[in-house]
Formats: structure tokens, sequence, C-alpha cells
């Protein structure tokens, strides 16, 4: 019976050894090996990541800039206050100066009782110019005035409709960094999950490669001549190459331990180790394609475009604003102190309070109002059509998302099974192997078999971890949480 590999044995082998090496995400090259980290839970990394990730920061800030805009755009609802105080010193004292005149007096007649009667001629008197000191020259002064808008035409209602709904978009986009960050903790988390499995899958079967050597080495020394040297020879050059490819199993695992504490917002030299052994799997919710239709209200996509939708219709009602009136009320107080208390410094002059109504009617701007209303209007319409776009298009990722996690499930049931078939397979074949009654191809053929069979189970359950990350981030958490506990 003819005992040497044959060329499709290398074939699989080769290909079990692709997997094994490249089948964990976090594959790559590293300097030095890494410690590994201290063990977490999943729930452990994901609170310390919301803690420390250096994005949450900046969404949070971007909700109190949007926040702060917001109340600034109800401002306009107040009066508006101010208080003027000034003091002033001239070169001279400001002064009034009545120009010289003349006029002239007729002659009169006048009787004096006892005296007789005195005639006075006709005469010309002149008044020389007279300089008047209107104040002095130091003068402080102070004034509280206040402003109220009465009517403006709906500006103000626009301006608080765009901060609105900026407000809206920036904490749209703080979920969606909070969801980001989720995801891809998550991801590096089983990740590491599933490099920590794949590595001991090697370990495993290099242990169990290792121990058919030994057997192989010790049949073909007693020379029964049905195992012969060059099994002995094929069978150490794979458990060499088995090894070589544990070895790149265990960086890959200390990186994704690496990876997943710089996702969490530690620096590269840290590491952290999943506290889980293995990866949850539970079937989806039967009723998830019930969601494809309806998943768009959940998107935070959605309601970012909404937000959005909601500043641009602001941004028209601003624009239409600049065709109407606008309407004030104006009220001031003053009072100046200066040491002159005659010319324009009487008591009476010093201080006191003026009211005022003030009205501005815009009559013509070149049409640019007119063309300002278009704008905002045809973005709010071009809004809406991407709305439409994006209803489909989030209808499609949803779907086509539900789509890989049957397929996945699916993936999941069979690839258990046929782990088990194979460990099963492993076995009959080893025992026989010990009986002489298998070739060293049958023995190896199902120790590989098996390997790569534990290693697509475990592939295939990240795989629909992610799925359901991915699933989680389009929705969001909250409904997705309601979703799995549904009945």
């Amino acid at each position: 019976m003819p005992s040497k590999l044959s060329c499709p044995g290398f074939a699989f082998q080769a290909a079990l050894l692709v997997v094994l090496t490249l089948g964990t995400p976090m594959a790559g090259a590293a300097a030095a090996p890494l410690p590994g980290g201290p063990a977490m839970t999943l729930d452990q990394c994901l609170g310390f990541a919301m803690e420390n990730n250096h994005r949450r920061p900046s969404s949070a800030l971007s909700v109190q800039i949007a926040e702060a805009q917001y109340r600034q755009s109800k401002a306009g609802y107040w009066p508006q206050v101010g208080l003027d105080a000034g003091f002033q010193r001239r070169d001279e004292a400001p002064d009034f100066l009545f120009p010289a005149s003349s006029f002239a007096l007729p002659g009169q007649t006048v009787t004096i009782p006892n005296l007789g009667t005195l005639q006075t001629p006709p005469q010309t008197l002149s008044v020389p110019a007279q300089d008047v000191k209107l104040m002095s020259r130091d003068t402080a002064s102070a004034s509280l005035n206040a402003t109220l808008l009465l009517w403006d035409g709906g500006m103000r209602r626009g301006l608080g409709e765009q901060a609105k709904g900026a407000v809206d978009l920036a904490r749209a986009e703080q979920r969606r960094t909070d969801l980001e960050i989720q995801d891809s903790v998550t991801r590096m988390y089983y990740g590491a999950v599933l490099a920590r499995q794949l590595n001991q899958v090697g370990l495993d079967t290099l242990a169990r490669m290792e121990a058919t050597l030994a057997l192989t080495e010790a049949m073909y020394k007693e020379g029964s001549g049905k195992v012969r040297k060059t099994d002995f020879l094929a069978n150490k050059v794979m458990v060499e190459t088995i090894r070589a490819a544990v070895a790149t199993l265990e960086k890959n695992e200390l990186m994704a331990q690496a990876a997943l504490a710089n996702t969490m917002g530690l620096n590269w030299q840290a590491s952290v180790s999943p506290a889980a052994r293995e990866i949850p799997y539970a079937p989806c919710p039967g009723d998830l394609d019930q969601l494809v239709g309806t998943a768009y209200r959940f998107s935070l996509d959605w309601e970012k475009l909404e937000a959005g939708l909601r500043a641009m219709e602001g941004a028209e009602t601003t624009a239409r604003s600049g065709d109407y009136p606008r309407l004030a009320m104006t009220v001031d107080l003053y009072q100046y102190w200066n040491g002159y208390d005659a010319g324009l410094m009487t008591s009476r002059n010093k201080e006191g309070w003026t009211l005022g109504i003030g009205l501005k009617i815009p009559v013509f701007s070149g049409n640019l109002v007119r063309n300002q209303v278009r704008e905002a209007r045809a973005r709010v319409e071009k809004t809406r059509e991407d709305q439409i776009l994006l209803k489909e298009g989030i209808g499609l990722m949803v779907k086509d998302t539900l789509f890989g996690l049957n397929a996945s499930q699916k993936a999941l049931v069979a690839s258990e099974a046929a782990m088990k078939a194979a460990e099963e397979n492993r076995d009959l074949n080893t025992r026989a192997y010990e009986s002489e009654l298998v070739d060293t191809q049958d023995v190896i053929k199902a120790q590989l078999l098996e390997s790569l069979m534990a290693a697509q189970y475990f592939k295939n359950r990240f795989d629909h971890a992610v799925l359901e990350s991915q699933l989680t981030l389009i929705i969001g958490t909250e409904v997705w949480k309601k979703l799995k506990v549904a009945p």
C-alpha cells in the first residue's frame, strides 16, 4: 500500500496553514512580542473606552458649541440693554456767540406831570457781540439704553430653527461616535478572542502532530514495512511547518490584544486580554425582515439628515424675513456731570430719559432677498430628495446585513457539524493508525481536517458577531437589544 503523501494532500495542508496564519483579523508584522495584558470583559472594555477614547470629548464639545449657538439665537427675544459711560475733556469750554446787532428807536414825546413835556429825538442802539459759555471743559456721562425688537418678519424664529437643527445634528453625531467606538471595541475584542482560539487550535494541532510523528518514528523503526522513513520525514516537515505557523498565531494574538487596548484609548505599549473564552452566539429574531422597511427611522444617518432639513427650513424662514419690516422700541436713561450750571448744563438738561419707536421698511435690494429665498428653498428640496435616496440606501444596508446574518447562521450550523464530524474522524483514524490499519497520509489529513474545521467554525462565530455589531451601528443599540429579547 503506498504511504507517501500525494499532491492533493499537500494542497490541502497548505490551505490549512493559510487559514491558521491569516485567519485572525490582526495578522501583521511585529518588531517584538508584547506581554499579555490584564483580562477584561467586553462590558469593562466598552466602559473604559467610553471614558478614555479621545473621540468622545471632541463630539461632546461639538454638542456644547451647537447648544451655545442655539441659546444665542434666543437672545433676540430679550431686550438688549447696554450701559455707556465716559469722560471728556475739551481743549476749551464750548460757547455760543451771539453776533453784534443794532436797532433804531424813533423819537418820542413824553409828558411828565408838573414838569411839562419832554421830547426825545430818533436814535440807534447797538448791541455788541456776546460770547455765552455752554458748559465747562470736563464732562462725565452715563447712559442706560434698551432696545426691544417687536416684529422681525420671522427672522428670529428662522435663526432658532437653524440652531436647533444644528444641536440635533451634533447630538446625533455624538451618538454615532459612541456607536462607532462600541462597534470598534466589539470587533477588536472578538478579534482577540478569535486570535486566541486560532492560536489554541494551532497548539493543539502541533501537539497531535508531534504525537503522530513520535508514533510514526517508532512504527517505521520497528520495520513492519507499512510505515517508511519517507512517511516519517514528510510528517516531520509538516510538524515543523505547523510549528512556524503557531509562532505567527502567537504573535497575532498578542497584536490583537494590543489593538484592543489602542481602540480603548490606551497607548501603544498597553495590552488587554479578553476574559471571554469564546465568542457568544444567539440566533437572530425571526421577525428581523420586518425591520428592513422601517430601519431608517432608527438610523442615526436618517436622524442627522432630518436635523439638517430642519436647519435648512429655518434658513428659508430667515431669508423670507428680509422682505418684511422690522419694528423696535428704544428706551434711554442718561446723566451728565459737569461743573457748569448754566448754558446747556442746567439741572433740567443734565438728566432725563427718552422713549422711541423705530420702524425699518425694506424697499428695494436688487432682488437679493428673493434669490436668497430661492436658494434656501432649493436646498430644502434637494435635501428632501436625498432623504428618499437615504431611506432606500439604509433599507438596502440593513437588508444586506440581515442576509449576511442568515447566511452566517447557516454556515455556523454547518461548520459546527463538520467540526464534530472531523473530530470523530480524527479519533477513528488515530486509533486505526496505531493498529496500522490506515496510512500515515490518512491520519495526517484527518488531524489537519479537524483543525481546519475548528478554525472555520470559530471564524464563522466571529463573522456573525461582527455582523450583529454592524447592524447595531446602523439601527442603534437600544433597538437591537429590544429585537434580541423579542419573543
